[in-house]
Protein backbone atom coordinates (compact mmCIF):
# COMPACT_ATOMS: atom_id res chain seq x y z
CA UNK A 1 0.00 0.00 0.00
CA UNK A 2 1.26 3.58 -1.00
CA UNK A 3 0.53 5.95 1.79
CA UNK A 4 2.65 8.54 0.62
CA UNK A 5 -0.40 9.41 -1.48
CA UNK A 6 -3.13 9.82 0.78
CA UNK A 7 -0.31 12.06 2.94
CA UNK A 8 0.64 14.09 0.18
CA UNK A 9 -3.27 14.80 -0.53
CA UNK A 10 -3.73 15.97 2.99
CA UNK A 11 -1.17 18.26 2.92
CA UNK A 12 -2.36 19.79 0.00
CA UNK A 13 -5.47 20.18 0.86
CA UNK A 14 -4.39 21.72 3.91
CA UNK A 15 -2.15 24.24 1.98
CA UNK A 16 -5.49 25.12 -0.14
CA UNK A 17 -7.20 25.94 2.60
CA UNK A 18 -4.77 27.85 4.04
CA UNK A 19 -4.17 30.02 1.54
CA UNK A 20 -7.95 30.30 0.77
CA UNK A 21 -8.10 31.18 4.45
CA UNK A 22 -5.61 33.70 3.83
CA UNK A 23 -7.13 35.14 0.63
CA UNK A 24 -10.78 35.44 2.50
CA UNK A 25 -8.72 37.21 5.97
CA UNK A 26 -6.88 39.61 3.31
CA UNK A 27 -10.29 40.54 1.65
CA UNK A 28 -12.06 41.03 4.98
CA UNK A 29 -9.52 43.12 5.76
CA UNK A 30 -9.70 46.07 3.22
CA UNK A 31 -13.20 45.88 3.06
CA UNK A 32 -15.04 49.14 2.68
CA UNK A 33 -11.28 51.17 1.77
CA UNK A 34 -11.20 53.58 -0.82
CA UNK A 35 -8.06 54.18 -2.99
CA UNK A 36 -5.79 56.69 -1.63
CA UNK A 37 -4.10 58.60 -4.89
CA UNK A 38 -0.59 59.24 -4.72
CA UNK A 39 -0.69 62.69 -4.38
CA UNK A 40 -3.99 62.81 -2.16
CA UNK A 41 -5.45 66.84 -2.56
CA UNK A 42 -4.19 69.22 0.23
CA UNK A 43 -7.25 70.05 3.20
CA UNK A 44 -7.48 73.72 2.96
CA UNK A 45 -9.58 74.35 6.50
CA UNK A 46 -11.29 77.17 7.41
CA UNK A 47 -11.60 78.81 11.35
CA UNK A 48 -14.92 77.72 12.08
CA UNK A 49 -13.38 73.85 10.72
CA UNK A 50 -10.64 74.09 13.31
CA UNK A 51 -13.25 75.23 15.90
CA UNK A 52 -15.36 72.69 15.17
CA UNK A 53 -12.34 69.77 14.75
CA UNK A 54 -11.27 71.33 18.60
CA UNK A 55 -14.89 70.30 20.05
CA UNK A 56 -15.18 67.17 18.02
CA UNK A 57 -11.93 65.86 19.47
CA UNK A 58 -12.70 67.01 23.08
CA UNK A 59 -16.03 65.58 22.45
CA UNK A 60 -14.03 62.11 21.67
CA UNK A 61 -11.74 62.42 24.55
CA UNK A 62 -8.43 62.20 22.05
CA UNK A 63 -6.60 64.12 24.80
CA UNK A 64 -7.15 61.47 26.94
CA UNK A 65 -4.73 58.51 25.41
CA UNK A 66 -2.64 60.57 23.23
CA UNK A 67 -1.00 62.38 26.00
CA UNK A 68 2.20 61.28 28.31
CA UNK A 69 1.91 62.43 31.42
CA UNK A 70 4.06 65.66 31.68
CA UNK A 71 4.30 65.60 27.96
CA UNK A 72 2.85 67.58 25.10
CA UNK A 73 -0.67 67.41 24.63
CA UNK A 74 -1.20 65.20 21.46
CA UNK A 75 1.60 63.96 20.85
CA UNK A 76 1.45 60.57 22.03
CA UNK A 77 3.84 58.78 23.90
CA UNK A 78 1.28 56.91 26.87
CA UNK A 79 1.39 53.60 27.58
CA UNK A 80 -2.34 52.08 27.16
CA UNK A 81 -1.76 48.91 29.05
CA UNK A 82 -3.96 45.82 27.54
CA UNK A 83 -4.64 42.41 28.29
CA UNK A 84 -2.30 41.68 25.81
CA UNK A 85 0.74 43.63 26.60
CA UNK A 86 1.20 47.63 25.83
CA UNK A 87 -0.15 49.60 22.97
CA UNK A 88 1.85 53.10 22.73
CA UNK A 89 -0.40 56.01 21.64
CA UNK A 90 0.91 57.92 18.02
CA UNK A 91 1.96 61.78 18.45
CA UNK A 92 -1.25 63.61 16.41
CA UNK A 93 0.43 66.67 15.91
CA UNK A 94 1.71 67.96 12.81
CA UNK A 95 5.38 66.81 13.09
CA UNK A 96 6.73 65.40 9.79
CA UNK A 97 9.36 62.78 11.46
CA UNK A 98 7.41 61.45 14.25
CA UNK A 99 3.42 62.80 13.71
CA UNK A 100 1.25 63.07 11.13
CA UNK A 101 2.63 66.10 9.31
CA UNK A 102 2.59 64.17 6.06
CA UNK A 103 -0.11 62.87 6.12
CA UNK A 104 -3.64 64.16 4.27
CA UNK A 105 -7.17 64.16 5.08
CA UNK A 106 -7.53 60.63 3.17
CA UNK A 107 -4.94 58.85 5.45
CA UNK A 108 -6.36 60.29 8.52
CA UNK A 109 -10.49 59.24 7.51
CA UNK A 110 -8.98 55.68 6.44
CA UNK A 111 -7.27 55.77 10.08
CA UNK A 112 -10.46 56.50 11.67
CA UNK A 113 -12.95 54.67 9.45
CA UNK A 114 -10.58 51.65 8.45
CA UNK A 115 -7.93 51.44 11.45
CA UNK A 116 -4.94 51.57 9.37
CA UNK A 117 -2.11 53.77 9.22
CA UNK A 118 -0.76 56.04 6.34
CA UNK A 119 1.92 53.65 5.84
CA UNK A 120 -0.56 50.82 5.37
CA UNK A 121 -0.14 48.79 8.61
CA UNK A 122 -3.03 47.71 10.66
CA UNK A 123 -3.91 49.51 13.98
CA UNK A 124 -4.67 48.22 17.46
CA UNK A 125 -7.84 48.41 18.87
CA UNK A 126 -6.33 50.31 21.60
CA UNK A 127 -7.35 53.18 19.35
CA UNK A 128 -10.94 52.62 18.96
CA UNK A 129 -11.70 52.27 15.59
CA UNK A 130 -14.28 49.55 16.34
CA UNK A 131 -16.32 52.60 17.68
CA UNK A 132 -15.14 55.85 15.41
CA UNK A 133 -15.82 53.98 12.04
CA UNK A 134 -19.27 55.46 12.77
CA UNK A 135 -18.20 59.18 12.38
CA UNK A 136 -18.39 61.02 9.49
CA UNK A 137 -16.31 62.22 6.87
CA UNK A 138 -16.98 65.69 7.85
CA UNK A 139 -16.12 65.02 11.13
CA UNK A 140 -13.31 63.05 10.41
CA UNK A 141 -11.61 66.00 8.19
CA UNK A 142 -12.49 68.56 10.97
CA UNK A 143 -10.49 66.52 13.73
CA UNK A 144 -7.57 66.12 11.34
CA UNK A 145 -7.92 70.09 10.15
CA UNK A 146 -7.22 70.98 13.93
CA UNK A 147 -5.16 68.54 14.90
CA UNK A 148 -3.22 69.81 11.83
CA UNK A 149 -3.17 73.43 13.28
CA UNK A 150 -1.49 72.22 16.56
CA UNK A 151 2.84 73.25 16.99
CA UNK A 152 4.58 70.13 15.76
CA UNK A 153 5.57 68.15 18.37
CA UNK A 154 8.84 65.54 18.76
CA UNK A 155 7.75 62.37 20.44
CA UNK A 156 9.69 59.51 19.14
CA UNK A 157 7.60 56.78 18.21
CA UNK A 158 7.35 53.71 20.61
CA UNK A 159 6.59 50.49 19.43
CA UNK A 160 3.81 47.65 21.10
CA UNK A 161 5.11 45.48 23.69
CA UNK A 162 2.50 43.01 22.90
CA UNK A 163 3.38 39.13 23.78
CA UNK A 164 3.25 36.68 20.71
CA UNK A 165 1.17 36.29 18.76
CA UNK A 166 -1.03 39.67 19.05
CA UNK A 167 2.05 41.38 18.37
CA UNK A 168 1.60 39.98 14.55
CA UNK A 169 0.03 41.88 11.95
CA UNK A 170 -1.08 38.45 10.70
CA UNK A 171 -2.87 37.67 13.88
CA UNK A 172 -4.40 41.50 13.81
CA UNK A 173 -5.54 40.90 10.40
CA UNK A 174 -7.29 37.65 11.66
CA UNK A 175 -9.01 39.45 14.75
CA UNK A 176 -9.93 41.94 12.62
CA UNK A 177 -11.86 39.72 9.68
CA UNK A 178 -13.40 38.36 12.98
CA UNK A 179 -14.74 41.26 14.77
CA UNK A 180 -14.59 44.51 12.89
CA UNK A 181 -16.18 45.78 10.09
CA UNK A 182 -16.51 49.45 8.50
CA UNK A 183 -19.67 51.28 9.23
CA UNK A 184 -21.32 54.25 8.83
CA UNK A 185 -23.85 55.63 11.55
CA UNK A 186 -27.22 54.87 10.94
CA UNK A 187 -30.14 57.04 12.26
CA UNK A 188 -33.39 55.76 13.19
CA UNK A 189 -36.22 57.02 10.84
CA UNK A 190 -38.52 56.55 13.78
CA UNK A 191 -36.51 58.54 16.40
CA UNK A 192 -36.22 62.57 17.13
CA UNK A 193 -33.01 64.02 15.35
CA UNK A 194 -32.25 65.26 19.23
CA UNK A 195 -32.27 60.92 19.45
CA UNK A 196 -30.29 60.28 16.62
CA UNK A 197 -27.62 62.92 17.62
CA UNK A 198 -27.30 61.71 20.82
CA UNK A 199 -26.80 57.83 19.48
CA UNK A 200 -24.30 59.24 17.05
CA UNK A 201 -22.09 60.68 19.93
CA UNK A 202 -22.20 58.02 22.33
CA UNK A 203 -21.74 55.27 19.83
CA UNK A 204 -19.23 56.88 17.48
CA UNK A 205 -16.54 59.96 18.85
CA UNK A 206 -17.76 59.16 22.55
CA UNK A 207 -16.93 55.31 22.01
CA UNK A 208 -18.99 54.63 25.26
CA UNK A 209 -19.60 50.66 24.54
CA UNK A 210 -15.26 50.54 24.72
CA UNK A 211 -15.85 50.64 28.60
CA UNK A 212 -19.34 50.06 28.96
CA UNK A 213 -20.25 47.29 26.59
CA UNK A 214 -19.09 43.50 27.52
CA UNK A 215 -15.93 41.67 25.97
CA UNK A 216 -15.23 38.11 24.84
CA UNK A 217 -11.99 36.61 26.09
CA UNK A 218 -10.33 38.20 22.62
CA UNK A 219 -10.91 41.29 23.87
CA UNK A 220 -13.56 42.65 21.52
CA UNK A 221 -16.68 44.44 22.28
CA UNK A 222 -20.08 42.50 21.56
CA UNK A 223 -23.11 44.39 20.01
CA UNK A 224 -25.66 41.99 21.81
CA UNK A 225 -23.33 43.06 25.29
CA UNK A 226 -23.41 46.89 23.78
CA UNK A 227 -23.82 48.93 27.14
CA UNK A 228 -24.33 46.12 29.56
CA UNK A 229 -21.00 46.69 31.75
CA UNK A 230 -17.81 45.54 31.74
CA UNK A 231 -14.44 45.39 34.00
CA UNK A 232 -12.44 48.20 31.88
CA UNK A 233 -9.32 46.02 30.85
CA UNK A 234 -6.28 46.92 33.33
CA UNK A 235 -7.56 49.47 35.30
CA UNK A 236 -9.75 47.87 37.17
CA UNK A 237 -12.82 49.55 37.59
CA UNK A 238 -16.35 48.41 37.13
CA UNK A 239 -18.45 50.63 34.21
CA UNK A 240 -21.71 49.75 35.01
CA UNK A 241 -24.24 48.77 33.35
CA UNK A 242 -26.27 51.42 31.00
CA UNK A 243 -29.03 49.16 30.56
CA UNK A 244 -30.00 48.29 34.19
CA UNK A 245 -31.60 50.50 36.88
CA UNK A 246 -29.83 48.71 39.49
CA UNK A 247 -26.45 49.94 37.65
CA UNK A 248 -26.33 53.07 35.74
CA UNK A 249 -29.89 52.96 33.70
CA UNK A 250 -30.99 56.34 33.86
CA UNK A 251 -34.69 55.78 32.30
CA UNK A 252 -36.29 56.98 35.15
CA UNK A 253 -34.22 60.30 35.87
CA UNK A 254 -35.17 63.95 34.81
CA UNK A 255 -33.35 65.14 31.73
CA UNK A 256 -31.20 67.42 33.67
CA UNK A 257 -29.68 65.16 36.20
CA UNK A 258 -27.87 63.65 33.31
CA UNK A 259 -26.97 66.43 31.58
CA UNK A 260 -25.50 67.82 35.52
CA UNK A 261 -24.23 64.41 35.77
CA UNK A 262 -22.19 64.79 32.55
CA UNK A 263 -21.55 68.27 33.09
CA UNK A 264 -20.77 68.72 36.55
CA UNK A 265 -19.26 65.67 37.28
CA UNK A 266 -22.28 65.38 40.12
CA UNK A 267 -26.27 65.68 40.00
CA UNK A 268 -29.05 65.28 42.73
CA UNK A 269 -29.11 61.38 41.87
CA UNK A 270 -25.54 60.49 41.39
CA UNK A 271 -21.64 61.20 40.96
CA UNK A 272 -19.07 60.09 39.24
CA UNK A 273 -15.37 58.73 40.00
CA UNK A 274 -12.87 56.68 38.67
CA UNK A 275 -12.40 56.71 35.09
CA UNK A 276 -15.71 58.44 34.76
CA UNK A 277 -14.20 61.47 36.51
CA UNK A 278 -11.83 61.63 34.05
CA UNK A 279 -13.83 61.50 30.73
CA UNK A 280 -16.09 64.28 32.22
CA UNK A 281 -13.15 66.17 33.62
CA UNK A 282 -11.50 65.95 29.81
CA UNK A 283 -14.80 65.94 27.14
CA UNK A 284 -18.08 65.76 28.35
CA UNK A 285 -18.15 69.32 30.65
CA UNK A 286 -16.65 70.40 27.24
CA UNK A 287 -20.07 69.65 25.05
CA UNK A 288 -22.22 72.33 24.61
CA UNK A 289 -25.61 72.24 26.19
CA UNK A 290 -27.75 71.36 22.96
CA UNK A 291 -25.04 67.69 22.89
CA UNK A 292 -25.31 67.34 26.54
CA UNK A 293 -29.19 67.10 26.59
CA UNK A 294 -29.01 64.62 22.85
CA UNK A 295 -27.01 62.33 24.72
CA UNK A 296 -29.36 62.52 28.04
CA UNK A 297 -32.07 61.86 25.82
CA UNK A 298 -30.33 58.96 24.19
CA UNK A 299 -29.52 57.70 27.52
CA UNK A 300 -33.11 57.42 28.91
CA UNK A 301 -33.99 56.20 25.99
CA UNK A 302 -32.08 52.59 26.71
CA UNK A 303 -34.34 49.74 27.33
CA UNK A 304 -33.62 48.56 31.14
CA UNK A 305 -33.27 45.01 32.17
CA UNK A 306 -33.93 43.31 35.72
CA UNK A 307 -31.83 43.48 38.05
CA UNK A 308 -29.26 40.75 38.62
CA UNK A 309 -29.72 38.36 41.23
CA UNK A 310 -27.28 38.71 44.15
CA UNK A 311 -24.48 36.65 44.74
CA UNK A 312 -23.94 34.52 47.79
CA UNK A 313 -22.40 36.14 50.63
CA UNK A 314 -19.19 35.04 52.78
CA UNK A 315 -20.05 32.85 56.26
CA UNK A 316 -17.77 35.78 57.96
CA UNK A 317 -19.96 38.40 57.21
CA UNK A 318 -21.75 38.45 60.63
CA UNK A 319 -18.70 38.09 62.34
CA UNK A 320 -17.33 40.59 60.96
CA UNK A 321 -20.50 43.47 61.18
CA UNK A 322 -19.24 44.95 64.88
CA UNK A 323 -16.03 45.45 62.87
CA UNK A 324 -16.91 47.00 60.28
CA UNK A 325 -19.72 49.12 62.52
CA UNK A 326 -16.66 50.15 64.61
CA UNK A 327 -14.50 51.03 61.67
CA UNK A 328 -17.42 53.13 60.10
CA UNK A 329 -17.96 55.08 62.90
CA UNK A 330 -14.17 55.89 63.08
CA UNK A 331 -13.45 56.47 59.41
CA UNK A 332 -16.89 57.20 57.87
CA UNK A 333 -18.99 58.62 59.57
CA UNK A 334 -18.57 62.12 60.07
CA UNK A 335 -19.04 62.82 56.17
CA UNK A 336 -21.34 59.78 55.57
CA UNK A 337 -23.23 60.05 58.27
CA UNK A 338 -24.40 58.32 61.14
CA UNK A 339 -27.02 56.20 58.94
CA UNK A 340 -25.24 56.45 55.73
CA UNK A 341 -27.36 60.00 54.61
CA UNK A 342 -24.50 61.88 53.68
CA UNK A 343 -24.70 65.45 53.30
CA UNK A 344 -26.20 66.96 49.97
CA UNK A 345 -24.04 68.98 47.30
CA UNK A 346 -21.06 67.78 49.35
CA UNK A 347 -20.76 63.93 50.51
CA UNK A 348 -22.63 61.43 48.82
CA UNK A 349 -25.35 58.89 50.63
CA UNK A 350 -24.82 55.53 51.00
CA UNK A 351 -27.99 54.14 51.98
CA UNK A 352 -29.04 53.14 48.90
CA UNK A 353 -26.54 54.41 47.00
CA UNK A 354 -26.49 51.60 43.54
CA UNK A 355 -22.94 52.35 43.02
CA UNK A 356 -22.33 50.87 46.43
CA UNK A 357 -24.45 47.64 46.28
CA UNK A 358 -23.64 46.83 42.99
CA UNK A 359 -23.48 42.67 42.31
CA UNK A 360 -19.66 43.64 41.67
CA UNK A 361 -18.74 45.07 44.16
CA UNK A 362 -14.90 46.65 42.58
CA UNK A 363 -15.86 50.00 42.58
CA UNK A 364 -16.67 50.35 46.44
CA UNK A 365 -13.67 48.47 47.12
CA UNK A 366 -11.39 50.28 44.51
CA UNK A 367 -12.78 53.68 46.01
CA UNK A 368 -12.05 52.60 50.03
CA UNK A 369 -8.73 51.58 48.78
CA UNK A 370 -7.73 54.70 46.19
CA UNK A 371 -10.01 57.27 47.19
CA UNK A 372 -12.81 58.91 45.88
CA UNK A 373 -12.70 61.87 43.52
CA UNK A 374 -15.12 64.03 41.50
CA UNK A 375 -13.58 66.12 38.60
CA UNK A 376 -13.24 69.59 39.04
CA UNK A 377 -15.24 70.95 36.20
CA UNK A 378 -16.10 74.79 35.35
CA UNK A 379 -19.56 74.16 36.69
CA UNK A 380 -18.59 72.51 40.11
CA UNK A 381 -14.81 73.97 40.46
CA UNK A 382 -14.16 72.58 44.07
CA UNK A 383 -15.56 69.07 44.58
CA UNK A 384 -15.29 67.11 47.48
CA UNK A 385 -13.26 64.00 47.32
CA UNK A 386 -12.51 60.98 49.70
CA UNK A 387 -9.02 60.22 51.06
CA UNK A 388 -7.35 57.00 50.24
CA UNK A 389 -7.43 54.16 52.74
CA UNK A 390 -5.63 51.48 51.69
CA UNK A 391 -2.66 52.53 53.88
CA UNK A 392 -4.81 52.72 56.72
CA UNK A 393 -6.43 49.84 56.90
CA UNK A 394 -5.72 46.18 55.90
CA UNK A 395 -7.54 43.70 53.47
CA UNK A 396 -9.76 42.45 56.52
CA UNK A 397 -10.51 45.59 57.97
CA UNK A 398 -11.31 47.25 54.73
CA UNK A 399 -14.00 43.83 53.40
CA UNK A 400 -15.00 44.48 57.15
CA UNK A 401 -16.38 48.00 56.77
CA UNK A 402 -17.36 47.55 52.83
CA UNK A 403 -19.27 44.74 54.08
CA UNK A 404 -20.78 46.37 56.74
CA UNK A 405 -21.84 49.63 53.81
CA UNK A 406 -23.24 46.91 51.59
CA UNK A 407 -25.35 45.70 54.01
CA UNK A 408 -26.77 48.55 56.65
CA UNK A 409 -29.21 50.78 56.42
CA UNK A 410 -31.41 48.63 54.43
CA UNK A 411 -28.94 48.29 51.32
CA UNK A 412 -29.05 44.37 51.58
CA UNK A 413 -26.21 43.38 49.92
CA UNK A 414 -24.18 40.26 49.84
CA UNK A 415 -20.77 41.24 51.81
CA UNK A 416 -17.12 40.89 50.42
CA UNK A 417 -14.47 38.52 51.71
CA UNK A 418 -10.69 39.49 52.56
CA UNK A 419 -9.44 37.78 49.32
CA UNK A 420 -11.82 40.04 46.94
CA UNK A 421 -10.05 43.21 48.16
CA UNK A 422 -6.68 41.73 47.98
CA UNK A 423 -7.31 41.04 44.38
CA UNK A 424 -8.29 45.01 43.81
CA UNK A 425 -5.13 46.26 45.94
CA UNK A 426 -2.69 47.57 43.63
Amino acid sequence: MNWRRPLWRILIGLALLLVAMSIVVATLNVRGEDAIPENPPRLLPTREQVQRGEYLARAGNCIGCHTARGGFPYAGGLGVRTPFGTVYSTNLTPDHNTGIGTWSAAHFWRAMHNGRSKEGRLLYPAFPYPEYTQITREDSDAIFAFLMSLPPAEQPRRGPELRFPYNSQAALAVWRALFFEPGTFEPDRTKSAEWNRGAYLLRGLGHCVACHGGRNVFGATSEQLELSGGVIPMQDWYAPSLLSPAEAGVSDWEIEDIVDLLKKGVSRRSSVMGPMAEVVFRSTQHLNDADLRALAVFLRSLPQASAPQSIASDSSAKARQPQGAELYKQHCADCHGDRGEGLAGAYPALAGNRAVVMQRPINVIRAVLAGGYLPATTANPRPYGMPPFAHVLNDAEIAAVVSYIRGAWGNGAPAVSQLQVMQHRH
